[in-house]
């Protein structure tokens, strides 16, 4: 058996935190049974952000025409878009585990590796099968996978995740996505700006339902517009004659007093490519996480303290393994978080304030902090202000269709901002700060100096004026 100071069950963001022990002189073991760099170099962020660009260069051409310009696409080179996408992935996991083996401070074990007692791992199958390693210290980052839901006939037919559908060559002609989440949104604008009819179906009745509800209502409207979008409807049989495969759909009845949407019916769509976006699974059952004692939640990911202690001792866990958030900008502040645990004097809890999200969709959409549905569900007094993108001069000149609604308590604590437009993910950030670096409140970004005339002042002003109490609607501030 190997003996190692500290052990890191995935190479994404877990391995900064095996980087930081490396760097105090620990031996290290990184065990990996894929390519190294985790989800969102291989199969998620990195690859799916690459090829959207790609989308967006495409509709900005074919938009030239609300600009007065005549501009075409004579030709598209699909396969080429994603082959260079896919070789620059793989060329950078490739170099990630050129440097570890190379490494005379890690030891990289490739294969997939399942507890065996407390802090030991063996490799059960793959490159270093056999293999045992007991460690002082673990780090559990092994990440999810695309969810599969149980349909009748899904297992009869040939179906994409989204781990299939970021290397397709060629465009589907008609595209089927189950699922109403970020994966649909970003995958229906991939293929649907590169010549595929789109249809979605999704369970809840708005697509992004985890966004703030005025957002999700706009987005899926103008989803809508573009594709053949079917709300508050669940798969329940699938179906395959030759080419093409067939979803039947019906009424999904959804919150606590049940309930669907209005005037909803069974659906049938048939396409030629079944891509299943349902959400992810945690890792967890690969593990045999029970010979260590680690134990799990009801929802399967690592159970973890404040610190992201696991219930086994000096066993840790990070991203999105642990569930708090699936975002791999979570991960990286997990793992900032498990380093300065380890390795620092006093142990601090992760700060999960001002975690934001992008949906990097056409329109774009990012939120942070909470929503007016949880402010509800939660009692508290809030206010809000919304902005619309066409008010600046820069979002007129751009034929922006969005808008920016910010939260803020009876105080002038800013609770939440959601936005639904170009640049969002960018626009984001400045609330981001001002939550976490500033003092949090409406005067941290109404009393910065914001460059005129850039689409920032959809922020500025957005929290700038009068809020309205959504009770009442008499409080201003």
């Amino acid at each position: 058996m190997d003996e190692v100071d500290f052990m890191v069950i995935g190479s994404g963001s877990g391995l900064d935190v095996a980087n930081a022990a490396a760097n105090r002189g620990q031996s290290v073991a990184v065990v990996e049974k894929g390519r190294l760099g985790g989800t969102c170099l291989n199969r998620g962020c990195i690859p799916s952000k690459k090829l959207l660009y790609h989308a967006d260069v495409l509709e900005m051409v074919e938009r030239a025409g609300e600009f007065d310009i005549d501009a075409e696409v004579s030709g598209v080179d699909f396969a080429k878009i994603v082959r260079e996408v896919n070789e620059e992935v793989h060329a950078d996991a490739a170099s990630i585990r050129e440097g570890l083996r190379s490494s005379p401070r890690h030891d990289l074990y490739e294969g997939e590796g399942r507890f065996v007692d407390e802090r030991t791992v063996e490799i059960v199958s793959g490159q270093d099968e056999g293999a045992r390693i007991h460690a002082e210290t673990v780090l559990i980052a092994a990440g999810t996978r695309p969810s599969i839901p149980e349909i009748d006939g899904l297992d009869d037919v040939d179906y994409l995740t989204s781990t299939e559908a970021l290397q397709l060559e060629t465009p589907p002609d008609h595209l089927v996505v189950v699922g109403g989440g970020y994966i649909a949104a970003e995958l229906g604008h991939f293929f649907g700006t590169f010549g595929s009819d789109v249809t979605i179906i999704g369970r809840r009745p708005n697509l992004l339902p985890a966004a703030d509800d005025a957002v999700a209502a706009a987005f899926t409207e103008q989803y809508a517009d573009r594709f053949t979008v079917h709300t508050g409807h669940a798969a329940t049989a699938v179906s395959g004659d030759g080419d093409t495969v067939t979803v039947e759909a019906s009424p999904y009845e959804y919150g606590e007093d049940g309930g669907v949407v209005d005037d909803a019916e069974s659906v049938s769509v048939t396409g030629d490519a079944l891509l299943v976006a349902a959400g992810r699974t945690p890792n967890t059952d690969r593990l045999d996480l029970d010979a260590a004692g680690i134990e799990t939640d009801d929802r399967g990911f690592v159970a973890t303290d404040e610190y992201l202690r696991t219930t086994a001792d000096s066993v840790w866990a990070l991203g999105d393994i642990v569930g708090e958030y699936l975002l791999k900008h979570s991960a990286n502040h997990e793992a900032k978080a498990v380093a300065r645990n380890l390795f620092g004097e006093n142990l601090e809890p992760v700060d999960y304030t001002a975690m934001p999200f992008a949906v990097f969709a056409s329109p774009e959409v990012a939120g942070v902090g909470a929503t007016e549905r949880e402010l509800r569900d939660a009692d508290r007094e809030y206010a809000t202000r919304t902005y619309q993108f066409d008010e600046t001069a820069r979002g007129s000149a751009m034929h922006a269709d969005g808008f920016l609604k910010a939260i803020i308590d009876l105080d002038g604590e800013i609770l939440g901002c959601h936005v639904m437009g170009p640049e969002a993910s960018n626009l984001i950030q400045e609330v981001v700060v001002a939550m976490t670096a500033g003092s949090g409140t409406v005067q941290d970004i109404r009393d910065a100096v914001h460059i005129h005339p850039a689409l920032s002042e959809v922020v500025q002003r957005g929290f700038s004026g009068q809020f309205t109490r959504p009770t009442d609607h008499s409080h201003s501030h």
